[in-house]
């Protein structure tokens, strides 16, 4: 039986690139996909694609960013399929530029797509979950959100993107802590891929091999991992972020108390400086910010 048989899948951004893919990786899994995307053809486009591989979705252009747009999206779902399980939170978008050149609205849209994005929906679906739970069903949702090495490491050029990225990751552990007794997981992908993004950001990085190599970017390598965190059979896993690219899966090690030192009364600043040398030896060098 298909890993993902029957269960509701709404993707946000799912018009193109890792999206798209997902979209068509988890309907040929036997999901039902709802494809979510800002421009209505383009996820027209994709639930044509998805028809055409004997799948099931439908087409959506709901506002991610606002809770009623969020509320839209879910009533879509419900009324075609009856039932959502699974979150894919991938929408996104760049404002790069270095961090003094940045305008407010630079800063302001990143944050509003990328984190309120994946706040809106999530909390929709969050409280249906919740209720549910409470009523005496039994719930076994997926929250897969979207990360980036840039919001593990930070990436020059890119404070804005970065700084949302992060707070993803952040956000993931916590929306794990809290929804583990309604039966939802949550996890976080780092995926590296080819998409419009990376392909305006770093073009000959990511190119595909013209010598019929293994295309280390192609976004089809990322969309296994995100359809069995998706399926039933992933249940036991919350609270983790991923990285993937190519044939290459990591599970990223966050922010955690490392060496310390404890006086055991309050520090003179004066003091301070052998001591925060002494950590900083002893401590776990944290990876180069990308582009460094």
């Amino acid at each position: 039986m298909p890993i993902c048989d029957q269960r509701v899948v709404i993707i946000t951004g799912a018009g193109a690139g890792l999206g798209r893919v997902y979209a068509l990786a988890f309907a040929a899994e036997g999901a039902r996909v709802v494809v979510n995307d800002i421009r209505l053809e383009a996820a027209q486009a994709v639930v044509a694609e998805v028809v055409a591989a004997g799948g099931q979705a439908i087409a959506n252009h709901g506002d991610i960013t606002t809770t009623a747009g969020a509320q839209s999206i879910v009533d879509a779902a419900l009324e075609a399929y009856g039932e959502v399980h699974v979150l894919v939170n991938n929408a996104g978008i760049l404002r790069d530029r270095m961090f003094i050149s940045l305008t407010e609205d630079d800063w302001d849209q990143v944050m509003r797509v990328h984190l309120k994005g994946h706040f809106c929906l999530a909390q929709v679906l969050g409280r249906r979950w919740r209720d549910a739970a409470k009523a005496g069903n039994t719930i076994d949702a997926r929250i897969i959100n979207t990360s980036s090495g840039a919001g593990l490491q930070g990436s020059i050029g890119q404070s804005n993107y970065s700084a949302a990225k992060g707070g993803i990751a952040a956000l993931t552990l916590v929306q794990a802590a809290e929804m583990a007794r309604y039966g939802v997981t949550v996890n976080a992908l780092a995926p590296a891929a080819r998409t419009s993004m990376t392909e305006s950001a770093m073009p000959d990085v990511v190119k595909a091999p013209q010598d019929g190599s293994f295309d280390a970017w192609a976004p089809e390598n990322v969309a296994p991992l995100v359809v069995w965190l998706g399926s039933v059979n992933s249940s036991h896993v919350t609270g983790q972020v991923f990285e993937s690219q190519g044939g290459r899966i990591s599970i990223c090690d966050g922010w955690r108390t490392d060496a310390t030192v404890d006086k055991g009364a309050r520090w003179e600043a004066a003091e301070l400086g052998p001591i925060v040398a002494q950590l900083m030896s002893q401590a776990v060098p944290a990876q180069k910010v990308w582009g460094s």
